[in-house]
């Protein structure tokens, strides 16, 4: 088999040589370039300090499939299952009610770095990275779908402290791990239907942001990105944290923007937005997942939506600017082969604009010869980048092809359905 992989990625190298495209270092680019894994596809975003309420807030997970993780034991062996079949550079995204152990008393606006101690010591282990982000949606404190934005002071002081102790822990995590943490603000703010006031509840978002920022001051190890909405199940008349609000926010502020493209019309091409925001949010991170009829979390393919964002980030060397990661819960199916299939859609759609002579297509395009640009980047679509994933799936020690399906079913068998 391995004898198979090497001559059919020789053979890929040749054909991608003779259109001036240096397969080895695209490899190196690739395994370069990390892809951050949502944990909570595998606990259905459930956390282990009040797994019982896990939904509201325009957030919904659906479906009963059996063998989700239900303490930080199970979540960890299904995590290291899932990394172990996949090659490349990777990071893991943790939500904070993800705990590794609860004490009496614990909530979201009591955390400490030591209630993620046993991740930072397996990540250390692993070689991965870790990103936090916030738990709001489904809280107690989220009250009439107000967290941040809320009117009662009580419940905005309780979310403004718990996202400065998020941030004080990504801050931790990034300077354990040498590797910085990306801690994403989401809130599921709104109302269902038309509001009289749109504009105060947007005011008391931005003032709750200012007084976390000013009370994290600078941070050098994490770096805090805003992630806006368009609407959300149950939300679907107004959005306190919407996109121009947190667009505006973040270029104003000078903060990172986080883009979840299902949050957004599945027929709109976020690629297009990310050239326009890069020049007023130089850092920001990109959430995939594959909406279908709006704010639906599908498992990310292969398709024309996610490959337009990788070229744009691709082509212009945005490699450390715009960090990818996976937002997805889809309990329907198997959640690790959910996690599988994602991460390696996303990672073949990543190589892909690496395996393409983006000079000679821009030549053509400054040159105004778009028939020629035209037909290079059709060509390129079609040349056996499949062939050079294997190989570095090969390389790494993972297996190639459809053969991870194989070890899913068995671990389902061994492991998932005696849960």
């Amino acid at each position: 088999m391995k004898e198979n992989i090497v001559k059919a990625y020789e053979y890929a190298r040749d054909r991608y040589a003779a259109v001036g495209v240096d397969t080895e270092a695209a490899i190196e680019r690739f395994n370069r370039l990390p892809i951050s894994m949502n944990s909570w596809q595998l606990d259905d975003i459930k956390g282990f300090i009040n797994p019982s309420n896990n939904s509201g807030g325009g957030v919904m997970v659906t479906g009963n499939y059996p063998g989700a993780a239900t303490t930080f034991d199970e979540l960890i062996q299904d995590m290291d299952f899932v990394l172990d079949l996949l090659p490349g550079k990777k990071k893991v995204n943790l939500q904070s009610n993800q705990v590794s152990f609860t004490t009496p008393g614990l909530d979201l606006d009591t955390l400490e770095p030591r209630h993620f101690q046993a991740y930072v010591d397996w990540a250390k282990q692993r070689g991965i990275g870790l990103n936090i982000s916030p738990s709001v949606a489904g809280h107690k404190m989220v009250k009439d779908d107000f967290s941040l934005s809320s009117p009662d002071t009580a419940i905005r002081d309780f979310w403004i402290e718990h996202f400065v102790r998020c941030s004080e822990i990504g801050e931790y995590i990034g300077r354990e791990l040498s590797w910085r943490c990306v801690t994403d603000y989401w809130i599921p703010d709104g109302y269902k239907d038309y509001p009289a006031d749109q504009y105060s509840p947007r005011v008391r978002l931005a003032a709750a942001l200012d007084t976390i920022f000013e009370r994290l001051g600078e941070q050098k190890n994490n770096v805090n990105v805003l992630e806006g909405k368009v609407f959300g199940v149950s939300l679907e008349a107004y959005t306190v944290g919407s996109h121009d609000f947190y667009v505006g926010y973040a270029a104003s502020r000078k903060k990172a923007l986080c883009i979840d493209i299902g949050h957004y019309n599945p027929q709109e091409d976020i690629a297009t937005k990310l050239s326009a925001l890069k020049l007023v949010c130089p850092e920001m991170m990109l959430h995939i997942t594959r909406p279908m009829r709006w704010d639906s979390d599908h498992v990310p393919l292969l398709d024309d939506l996610t490959q337009s964002m990788t070229n744009e980030i691709i082509r212009n060397n945005w490699d450390d600017s715009i960090h990818i990661g996976t937002d997805y819960f889809d309990a329907s199916i198997n959640r690790i082969a959910a996690c599988v299939l994602g991460m390696r859609s996303i990672q073949k759609a990543v190589l892909r604009p690496m395996l393409e002579n983006t000079a000679e297509i821009r030549e053509a395009e400054k040159e105004g010869n778009y028939a020629k640009r035209l037909a290079l980047m059709e060509e390129f679509k079609t040349l056996p980048f499949n062939l050079v994933y294997d190989y570095i799936c090969e390389s790494a020690g993972v297996p190639i092809g459809t053969d991870w399906i194989k070890e899913v079913m068995q671990y389902e068998k061994d492991v998932l359905l005696k849960r």
